[in-house]
Formats: C-alpha cells, sequence, structure tokens
C-alpha cells in the first residue's frame, strides 16, 4: 500500500446512540467516546498487502474485502496494527468461537467498531432509517446489478464515510445476543444483493465468528 490507513482515517466526536433490537423491540442508550473511523470498508489490495493472501471473492483491487469471517477480520486488525508499530487492539486465544478474544480499549492499535459506534456514526446525526436516498448513498439489490461495486461510488453521509449503509455488511465487535445466541457477533450496514428494508441504520444481523459469504466485510475503527 502507498498509503498509510491512517490517511482514510476520519475523527469522530463523542456523543451518544439509542440502538433498538427490532426482534424482541427493545431500546438501549450508549454513550460513546471520540473515536476513528475508516472512510471506507477495507478494500482487497488493503487486505491483500496486509495479509499477502486475498479471499476469493468479487475482482478489482478497490472492491470491499468480502468472505471473510470476524475471526479473520480481528486477526486483520492486529496485524496491520503490528506493521505500523501499533499496540494491538486484540488478545487472539485459540477458542474456535472467538469468545477468548479480549479487546485492550486503550491499545493504539486498529480494531473493529463498536456497534454503537458504528449505528453513530452512519447516522452522523441523522435520526432517519438512512442518511440519504438510498439509489444516492448505496449500492442494494435495486441498482447493483448482484454485484458488489467499488469502494467511496456513491455518496458519503454527512462526516464523509462511505458505504455505511449498502454495498457489504460490517463487522462489528459486539456479541449479539449471548443468552441466546451464543457466540455469535453482529454486522450492519446492509448489501448490494438486499432489499431496502436490509439497508437501514438500525438494521442488525449476526453469525457465527467463522462465517463467510461473498456480501460480508468490515471497517477499521481506532482509538484517539
Amino acid at each position: 500500500m502507498q498509503s498509510s490507513i491512517a490517511d482514510y482515517l476520519i475523527g469522530l466526536p463523542s456523543g451518544e446512540i439509542t440502538l433498538r433490537d427490532e426482534g424482541t423491540r427493545s431500546d438501549w442508550r450508549v454513550e460513546v467516546g471520540a473515536f476513528q473511523l475508516m472512510r471506507w470498508p477495507v478494500t482487497r489490495e488493503m487486505y491483500g498487502a496486509g495479509t499477502g493472501e486475498v479471499p476469493a471473492g468479487a475482482a478489482g483491487a478497490s472492491v470491499p474485502i468480502t468472505d471473510v469471517s470476524w475471526l479473520d477480520a480481528v486477526r486483520y486488525c492486529n496485524v496491520l496494527s503490528e506493521a505500523e508499530g501499533l499496540q494491538s487492539a486484540y488478545a487472539i486465544g485459540d477458542d474456535p468461537d472467538g469468545l477468548d478474544v479480549a479487546w485492550d480499549e486503550a491499545a493504539d492499535g486498529y480494531r473493529l467498531p463498536s456497534e454503537a459506534e458504528w449505528e453513530y456514526a452512519c447516522r452522523a446525526g441523522s435520526a432517519e432509517a438512512r442518511y440519504g436516498e438510498l439509489d444516492e448513498i448505496g449500492w442494494y439489490r435495486g441498482n447493483s446489478g448482484g454485484a458488489v461495486h467499488d469502494v467511496a461510488t456513491k455518496a458519503p453521509n454527512a462526516w464523509g464515510l462511505h458505504d455505511l449503509i449498502g454495498n457489504v455488511w460490517e463487522w462489528c465487535w459486539d456479541l449479539y445476543d449471548p443468552s441466546v445466541y451464543g457466540p455469535y457477533r453482529v454486522f450492519r450496514g446492509g448489501g448490494a444483493y438486499d432489499p431496502p428494508r436490509g439497508c437501514r441504520a438500525s438494521c442488525r444481523r449476526k453469525s457465527h465468528p467463522t462465517f463467510r459469504i461473498d456480501d460480508l466485510g468490515f471497517r477499521l475503527a481506532q482509538a484517539v
């Protein structure tokens, strides 16, 4: 990579966000500290430069990396942090369910955003279902042609962040509901194959941390 990942990060202010689980119809308020978030999802070029390998998926250097698991994503965060001389955000053990992965919130290395950080960043102060008209801001079933597209080819939100709605779903740090779903982790944002209902700031999905599919990627966050 010719540019540092730091060149693609945007600093976001502290604030609050109300999250909602539509299945249980429950709400919870979360305080979000200031942090940095990548302008768009990690691309195939970025992932390959960091790991030396690129999983199967849509071709193109600027297409979001997909077919990566939650465990792949946290490992990538550590590899990239170590390459740039930063403190790794994660201690990663041998549990195949990823339940022994520990996040050091004081570390300056790269990490996944929390679910609250993700939605807070996505909304960028908006209370609407999306931060703009769907056809203008995201690739989804109605306009994608059944394919994932290059990042930053749709309009950003008010904070300059692209592709939070549509194109690819994005892994977050959080467990979805451990009392019901065990190790399943959250992903957010909707993808290129989803109808409009799946492409909303509040839409939550989940799967096992080893799950891989062709419309699920991630973006990087970092402490400030």
